[in-house]
């Protein structure tokens, strides 16, 4: 047991859950149910329940809306500044973590993708999909912290606006109906606000390309502060940080590559607008 330990999920911390029960008890005291609460402030029931337990992170936008509903004293959205979530990386896979690590100070990142829309860029319906669909069943409590350090990740995208995000995906990537209809339409309205920004480009590998730089798999790229490039690599129950100098070079000039041949940002866009009118 003691070899497995550092792969151990941490705790939530103790700020976490001690927010979240003074938010229930406020909840509670006004009278509403967790599904009436989770309708007035616009998310699902799942989220205010992990929020409560101290499983998730509550967003900006969570604190205003729950402050505007039990009291308007102000507690919540003062006291949501000293939450911490603990450690960082509650519910990501082992082999991930010094990815996350790294995603957090790079200052710059690119992803292309062929499996799956990045996990920066999921929706929660999404989100919650590609987790409903683990082999082995993720039990409740694991899908929730998975889906919650999923979308914690996010804010990198909204916090770090000097930072440039690439993204290259393939086209059957969005094509696929994963969770159905409504699950997609979100995904695209959530894909198309987070990528409006100037620092966040989206580029869409089309179906009818005869050329294709990466078709060895998905890849990710950064740099450091201190301006080292590295490269991850992720497969089947395994993922590789890869630093050897030599290699991540050849990982940039195929990315470099991949870019020329996708579509450009705004076709990207419009080609995820018109998936989302066919729906």
């Amino acid at each position: 047991m003691a070899a497995c330990e550092p792969d151990r999920e941490p705790d939530p911390s103790d700020s976490l859950r001690t927010w979240g029960a003074v938010q229930q008890a406020l909840r509670e005291h006004a009278g509403y149910s967790r599904a009436e609460f989770a309708d007035l402030v616009r998310f699902s029931k799942h989220t205010v329940e992990s929020v409560e337990l101290g499983r998730r992170m509550p967003d900006e936008s969570y604190v205003v809306r729950s402050e505007e509903l039990l009291g308007n004293t102000g507690a919540l959205r003062k006291s949501s500044k000293y939450v911490t979530r603990g450690r960082g990386d509650v519910g990501l896979a082992a082999w991930f973590r010094e990815w996350a690590r790294l995603e957090r100070v790079a200052v710059s990142l690119c992803t292309y993708e062929c499996r799956l829309v990045p996990g920066l860029l999921q929706s929660e319906g999404y989100a919650r999909a590609v987790f409903d669909n683990s082999i082995p069943l993720l039990s409740d409590q694991e899908l929730e912290d998975q889906l919650v350090a999923r979308l914690g990740r996010q804010k990198l995208l909204g916090e770090r606006h000097s930072v440039p995000f690439s993204f290259i995906v393939e086209e059957h990537v969005f094509r696929r109906q994963l969770g159905g209809a409504d699950v997609m339409r979100g995904l695209y309205d959530h894909v198309l606000e987070l990528t409006a920004p100037r620092n966040v480009t989206l580029q869409i590998m089309p179906l009818d390309t005869e050329f294709h730089a990466c078709l060895d798999g998905p890849l990710q790229l950064l740099e450091t502060p201190k301006r080292q490039r590295l490269a991850y690599s992720e497969g089947q129950q395994n993922g590789r940080l890869i630093s050897d100098p030599k290699e991540v070079s050849l990982l940039y000039q195929r990315y470099d590559t991949l870019r020329s041949q996708a579509l450009n940002p705004k076709d990207s866009r419009g080609l995820l607008e018109r998936l989302r009118g066919e729906l």
